[in-house]
């Protein structure tokens, strides 16, 4: 299908209503009719005028969990999406800064990660997190996430001169959370890839994916990105005709699938090229490329992503996690964490977040874990604040086992 016909899978739905059942929205929040109702039933409507437009469509947390369950192959999630762009009129309203601020990620880490140490001190401050309850709508039992002083790509630069001598490549897509939150998760990534003999090249630019983007509405910034991502992309490969790794499971997914079908942006150039980290190594270390690592001794207990889940590369994460020696793998009940990326910071969706999550936050905390694994940065944050259960990230783990 070209990238401007409009997308009529829904005449794929079979009413089966199976979608529903899935939707973890659905089952915590009343006022969200659904994706049935919001998806394939409301697109029919669209299409013959846009008044039928519902703005209930706001609350769906785009996890495509509707996608995963659906037996007819309809991109419920996506056509949700493409109806926003398409209908959605930007409020303005004190709310529309908040969705500013939490879905521009490059610029707000820009100006955060100089003055880290003073920028996480207030965002924690319990009167602080009052006024942006009361004001802009950031629930304040929620913890902004911590800025780091100093990104990823500066370290890289420093530390990461002599990559190019390994005798294979990757390109790292690092994204927003590893370049201005986490940057130890991208050193992680340089250690197990260099153990492996490969080395890591850094895109000339990249910007977000988009997905916070697109969750809040700021659809033509989402564009913008991806267009810079795929000509950057290709520049890459055309210098090294490699694989492009990402250690998020939802900028991997945004990166081959949304583009073309939520964005209108093609990269059928690059979109084979782009892969998940753990689906990469698991590739490898089949092929006999595996690092020398010592037993853990630990006990994880792993939690899939939603995206990850959509994609089926869940399955490849586990089974690396039984590569590393000593390590007691328990894979939980799939389930949505709730946060679902900025989601879950907003004042008027903060019950819905936590209902979703409760059932997973429950088996986590009575199973006795030293970690909970997960392949989502969001994720991570969702879980160990509300199970106090330190959690990381699959490459951190299999840096902590590399001799």
């Amino acid at each position: 299908m070209s990238l401007l016909q409009k997308d009529t899978s829904f005449d794929q739905c079979i009413k089966c209503t199976v979608c529903t059942v899935y939707c973890p929205v659905a089952k915590a929040n009343p006022e969200y009719p659904g994706p049935k109702q919001c998806g394939p039933d409301g697109e029919r409507l669209r299409i013959k005028s846009p008044e039928f437009y519902d703005e209930t469509l706001k609350l769906c947390t785009n996890c495509k969990r509707c996608e995963t369950a659906c037996p007819s192959g309809v991109k419920i999630g996506d056509m949700i999406a493409v109806a926003r762009d398409e209908h959605a009129k930007m409020p303005l309203n004190i709310k529309t800064i908040r969705d500013f601020v939490l879905s521009h990620t490059d610029l707000m880490g820009s100006i955060a990660t100089p003055f880290a140490p003073i920028v996480n001190t207030i965002t924690s401050i319990k009167p602080v997190k009052k006024i942006m309850h009361k004001t802009i709508g950031v629930h304040d039992h929620k913890s902004l996430p911590k800025y780091s002083h100093g990104t990823f790509r500066r370290w890289y630069k420093q530390n990461c001169t002599s990559q190019a001598l390994y005798p294979q490549q990757v390109h790292y897509f690092h994204g927003c959370f590893v370049n201005y939150n986490h940057p130890q998760l991208g050193k992680d990534f340089v250690k197990v890839m260099n153990a492996m003999s490969i080395g890591v090249q850094l895109l000339d630019k990249e910007k977000c994916c988009g997905v916070p983007l697109i969750a809040n509405g700021f659809f033509d910034k989402a564009k913008k990105n991806a267009k810079l991502n795929v000509r950057n992309f290709e520049a890459a490969i055309e210098k090294y005709d490699s694989s492009i790794v990402s250690t998020s499971s939802t900028c991997s997914f945004t990166l081959r699938e949304e583009y073309p079908h939520v964005l209108k942006v093609d990269n059928a150039n690059v979109a084979d090229k782009i892969e998940y980290v753990t689906r990469f190594l698991l590739k490898q270390f089949m092929n006999g490329n595996t690092p020398k690592m010592k037993p853990i001794n630990k006990k994880i207990v792993y939690h899939t992503p939603c995206h990850l889940e959509r994609t089926g590369g869940n399955l490849y994460t586990i089974e690396l996690l039984k590569m590393i020696p000593g390590l007691e793998v328990v894979v939980l009940d799939s389930q949505c964490c709730g946060l679902a990326g900025t989601y879950g910071f907003k004042t008027e969706n903060y019950d819905t977040s936590i209902a979703i999550g409760e059932s997973l936050f429950k088996q986590i905390r009575q199973s006795n874990a030293d970690f909970a694994i997960t392949d989502c940065e969001t994720c991570k944050w969702q879980i160990e604040e509300n199970t106090q259960l330190e959690t990381i990230h699959p490459i951190t783990l299999l840096a902590m086992a590399i001799q």
